[in-house]
């Protein structure tokens, strides 16, 4: 049987943790938490035991406590529990329930297991940053994201309007491709367009159809190819690109390529090196 593994990281800047509890069989007794808990099942069912009602919990199903719930759950079968969670004290939540729905009032979350792969994606994604050297700009972004689903599909605080912020777009844009090379934050970015987070993001998305940060990843990408192309080693590129160290480069790198940056480098030195025939009809 696999060993149980118990597994934690924290973002004290963000006033958030990360739990990861993976070859679990033993049950938890009846306890509540004096935050909220946005929980993932990767593997195992469970019996859960919520508020006096039971529900069965199992493998890509969200958990969502509030503060003060009470609940137990026990395991069904012979799978142990692989679980992840991110806890959000009840302070982070008001900070982001107001800049998200423009209330500064708490959601509840009615129903304790959901089935939504869009917000159990968010959820990994934002888990998976807790557990690295991510950056803030990330986390925080990841952060936003999860939250801003969870209260347009979970709770009863409304989203407001997202306005087309469009020219602040394009100055956030700008920004970015002059400043990648620096440490560039969310608060900072937004501070330079004179917009919110949360507007900034949805506006952002809408109008570019991917994150602030994803464009940031983008464009440092795209500038360590063209140093990859002149010969620059990888540790090099990485430094001059704004990359935090060599493997955030080598992981982002080889997700938006789907090589690495040396055998990119490599790739393109044989290039060099050899006599092109002449192109057919392309396919």
């Amino acid at each position: 049987m696999e060993k149980p593994a118990k597994t934690v990281a924290a973002d004290r800047a963000l006033q958030i943790e990360a739990y990861r509890f993976q070859g679990l069989a033993r049950p938890f007794p009846l306890h509540f938490h004096p935050h909220y808990v946005l929980g993932l099942v990767e593997q195992g069912v469970r019996r859960l035991t919520c508020k006096g009602r039971e529900y069965a919990l199992g493998p890509g199903q969200l958990f969502l406590l509030n503060p003060g719930d009470s609940h137990a759950c026990t395991q069904c079968g012979v799978e142990p529990l692989d679980y992840r969670s991110v806890t959000v004290p009840i302070e982070t939540m008001l900070d982001l329930a107001e800049d998200l729905a423009g209330v500064r009032r708490l959601p509840v979350f009615p129903a304790p297991v959901i089935d939504d792969p869009e917000t159990a994606c968010q959820l990994r994604v934002l888990h998976g940053l807790l557990f690295t050297d991510s950056g803030r700009f990330a986390r925080e972004e990841a952060l936003l994201l999860l939250t801003a689903g969870l209260l347009e599909r979970h709770s009863p605080l409304p989203p407001p309007a997202c306005p087309a912020c469009r020219a602040e777009v394009d100055r956030a844009c700008a920004y970015m491709e002059e400043h990648f090379p620096e440490r560039i934050g969310l608060e900072q970015l937004c501070r330079h367009v004179g917009l919110s987070r949360s507007t900034l993001l949805r506006a952002f998305t809408q109008a570019r159809g991917l994150t602030p940060y994803r464009y940031l990843e983008t464009v440092r990408v795209n500038a360590a190819k063209r140093l990859l192309e002149q010969g620059a080693s990888p540790l090099d590129a990485a430094l001059q690109t704004g990359f935090s160290d060599q493997s955030h480069f080598t992981n982002y790198f080889t997700s938006f390529i789907g090589v690495s940056p040396g055998t990119y480098r490599d790739i393109l030195r044989g290039r060099r090196g050899t006599k092109e025939e002449p192109h057919g009809p392309s396919e």
